[in-house]
């Protein structure tokens, strides 16, 4: 059965698809870039395994021609959420500046693949615009929501864009890091992944060796 990736509708509201995966949205609604409103797109279809070669650790491959700035394509691989946000300018940025309050700024544990951190600790990223994150918060596993407007929240009155989990209140920026003083202990984890081609990302493929997540 053909797996499609789906444009996450983020803080816009919209409807929950509960036949598959509570994280896979049905809608086509996206989220707005930072400082923009919100946008309707169709739905990104991927050339992707089975379920359950999935589920089994085969890599996924996606597509992510149509993903424009400030929106969130939210896939799946071995049974997590993968989501995969272009991020603006202005965000790449405020990341550097937001240091000062994060827990582990510059990603010292091992919480992504060596490549990623060393590309650039605080983008987190292989191609600076693209975030490649597994969605699960490092607290309970509960799935965060994703604030991506530079505004004032009740949670943050100085907040940046990033990710907010109602449950613990543990928040995270827009490169995945934690802040400091929450529930989550580390970041959000990067998967293993690499760019088959410009457009195309291969999840639980490593760049190099060409092998898969052990």
């Amino acid at each position: 059965m053909a797996n499609e990736a789906v444009l996450d509708p983020g803080e816009g509201g919209g409807t929950v698809d509960h036949g598959r995966r509570r994280f896979l949205t049905a809608t086509t609604a996206v989220v707005g870039a930072v400082g923009a409103g919100f946008v309707a797109v169709p739905f990104i279809k991927s050339w992707n395994p089975s379920e359950r070669a999935k589920l089994a650790g085969a890599p996924v491959t996606v597509d992510i021609t149509a993903l424009a700035e400030g929106q969130r394509l939210v896939d799946e691989w071995r049974g997590q959420p993968i989501w995969i946000v272009k991020r603006s300018k202005q965000v790449l940025d405020i990341l550097p500046t937001l240091d000062p309050r994060l827990a582990d700024p510059k990603s010292t544990t091992d919480q992504q693949p060596e490549y990623v951190r060393e590309a650039n600790p605080e983008l987190r990223s292989i191609k600076p615009e693209i975030s490649v994150l597994v969605g699960l918060c490092t607290h309970l596993g509960c799935a965060p929501e994703l604030k991506a407007e530079i505004r004032p929240e009740p949670f943050d009155p100085e907040w940046k864009g990033g990710y907010f989990c109602p449950c613990h209140k543990s928040r995270f920026d827009m490169a995945g890091r934690v802040f400091a003083g929450v529930p989550a202990p580390i970041n959000l984890l990067v998967p293993p992944h690499h760019y088959q081609d410009d457009n195309t990302i291969v999840i639980g493929v490593d760049p190099s060796n060409g092998k898969g997540a052990a």
